[in-house]
Parts: C-alpha cells; sequence; structure tokens
C-alpha cells in the first residue's frame, strides 16, 4: 500500500519549510556556521522529539531554526524539502515560511526570502514541481509586528501569494490580527489561518469572517460544532489536515481515534499535509500511510483526500 500512496499524484497545502529541517542538515549547518547545539549528535536531538503539546514543540522548532544564517541555508533547507516532494509524487507545494522567526535573530528579511524563493524557482524548473509561498504571521507576537513584517515584505510582493497566522494558538483568537489581514488583502494577496487545532471551533469561525481565509490550516475541532461543519461543506472550504502532526502533538490520543476520515465522509473537503515532517515522523506519503494503517483507509478514500489536495491549490 506504501508505494502505491507514494505513486498518487498529490499537493501539499500545509508545510513549514523551518518545520522540514531534518537532523543531519541541521547538525551539517550548525557546522557551516560554527554554531554550538545543545544535543551531542543526531540521535539524541531525533530522542528529544517527544512534546506533550504544542508549545514544547515550538519550542525546540524556534532553537533549530536558529541555525538558518544564509542565503544558502535556506536554499538547502528547501532544496531538500523539495527533493523529497520529487520522491513523494507532490506535484504541488504551497510552504509557509516565518520571516519573525528570522528577523527576530537579525537575520535581514531578504536573506530568508531569496534563498527560498531561488530554491522554489529551481525546482520548478528541474523538478517539475509547481509551487506558490506563502508568509505566515507569528501570532503569539503582536498585530504591530505582523504589520512590520508586512512592511518588510510588500517589496518582494511578487514572492509570496498569500499571508497566514500560525504559532501558538491558545490565547491568540484570529480577530487579533484582522487590521494586518484586512490590509494584506487590499494589496491583492490571499489569506489562511491555523485555527482549530487546540484552539476552538470558534476560532475558525474567526478565521473565516474576520480574516475572510481561503483555506483552514488544521481545523479538526470544526467537528465540534455542527453549524460550523455544514458551512464548512456547503461552501466546500479545504481543511490542511496534518494527521501525524495531531497524534504527535497530542490532539488525538493516536491515529485510530482521528477524525479525518469521518470528515471527508460527511462531505468536508479535508486534505493531507506533513506540517513539520523532520518533527513528526514523516512526509506526505508516510501521513497517508498512517491513515491506512490506524483507520483503515481505503484506495478509494486515498484518491479522494488527494484529489482534494490537487482541488484546494490556491496558485
Amino acid at each position: 500500500m506504501y508505494d502505491w500512496l507514494n505513486a498518487l499524484p498529490k499537493a501539499e497545502l500545509h508545510l513549514h519549510l523551518e518545520g522540514s529541517l531534518e537532523p543531519e542538515l541541521l547538525f551539517a549547518l550548525a557546522e557551516r556556521n560554527k554554531i554550538a547545539l545543545p544535543w551531542a549528535d543526531v540521535e539524541t536531538l531525533r530522542q528529544a522529539y517527544a512534546f506533550n503539546n504544542l508549545q514544547e514543540f515550538l519550542d525546540l522548532y524556534y532553537q533549530g531554526a536558529a541555525v538558518l544564517r544564509s542565503e544558502q541555508d535556506f536554499y538547502d533547507l528547501t532544496w531538500a524539502y523539495l527533493h523529497k516532494c520529487k520522491a513523494q509524487n507532490v506535484i504541488h507545494t504551497e510552504p509557509f515560511y516565518d520571516p519573525q522567526t528570522h528577523t527576530e535573530r537579525g537575520i535581514p528579511f531578504e536573506v530568508a526570502l531569496n534563498g527560498i524563493r531561488q530554491a522554489l524557482k529551481d525546482g520548478r524548473e528541474q523538478l517539475g514541481i509547481s509551487s506558490g509561498l506563502i508568509l505566515s504571521f507569528l501570532r503569539h507576537l503582536s498585530e504591530e509586528e505582523a504589520q512590520k513584517t508586512l512592511d518588510q515584505a510588500l517589496p518582494y510582493r511578487d514572492a509570496f501569494f498569500a499571508v497566514g497566522l500560525d504559532s501558538s494558538e491558545l490565547g491568540h483568537p484570529p480577530r487579533k490580527f484582522q487590521r494586518v489581514f484586512d490590509r494584506a488583502r487590499s494589496e491583492g494577496l490571499l489569506t489562511v489561518a491555523h485555527a482549530g487545532e487546540e484552539g476552538p471551533p470558534e476560532y475558525i469561525w474567526e478565521a473565516l469572517d474576520l480574516l475572510k481565509v481561503s483555506r483552514i490550516d488544521h481545523g479538526v475541532r470544526a467537528a465540534e460544532d455542527p453549524k460550523l461543519m455544514q458551512r464548512l461543506i456547503d461552501e466546500q472550504i479545504p481543511l490542511t489536515v496534518c494527521p501525524l502532526s495531531n497524534i504527535k502533538l497530542c490532539v488525538f490520543a493516536d491515529m485510530r481515534r482521528h477524525n479525518i476520515l469521518d470528515m471527508l465522509e460527511a462531505g468536508v473537503k479535508v486534505t493531507v499535509n506533513s506540517d513539520d515532517p523532520a518533527y513528526f515522523g514523516g512526509y506526505v506519503t508516510e501521513n497517508f500511510a498512517a491513515l491506512h494503517e490506524g483507520l483503515g483507509m481505503t484506495e478509494e478514500q486515498a484518491k479522494r483526500l488527494a484529489q482534494n489536495s490537487l482541488e484546494a491549490r490556491l496558485v
């Protein structure tokens, strides 16, 4: 089944580039940039990937991202991810990157963007993988900081097609960022947002009504609100679900309890994605395989999930 799933043409719509930083590359970049790491070796780092919640993961995620310093580093990160896409027949990707993760530690805005942009261009030309970049705001920071990031980004307007919202969800509702999203849309940008992962269904409503998003990232807690579920079905609003991530971060106790196939059968346009694959145990094919192993996903369901991803692309 794995080989069949791997060969299925797929799009990935929920992937944080910084979260695809595999331990081997992390150590190589640390050595290149002469950065001391708190882990003795790759295996010690992998053993640290045991999280009880989103915040514990984010603490390690930001620590790992500190090895990214130069345009070449960001190019290598993105290029490695694109090769994973090629190996798994991911024919289109719309990755996120978090400029604030890097500008906050003194990396000029254009350094990360230039490296990522060149790799995506090479991916289109050399690997045949189409793509579009989403600039994400960190929701644990202020809206004022997000506005500053948008100021920095607009001179590079042609490098990305949408803005998103990620990082710590609890206590940071979408309404906190309504004005910066309004401004982004006025500049012709599309919008997406993480909502309904750890946060309640109300956050999904806010993302739809206040941020006017084209897609919801995660969204699994929509199942708690029948009215919201009906809206998602009626309007065919895509959810970019990340099964292995949801288990790793304890959103569900185990894969047998995941609701993605129930939502699929109810008519929700759910898709399968890897989120932060270096930390959560696999890329897109591994997520599909986990649904087959844990939930008994059929080939027909897998085809629908893959088709949903191709239909839910925004570029």
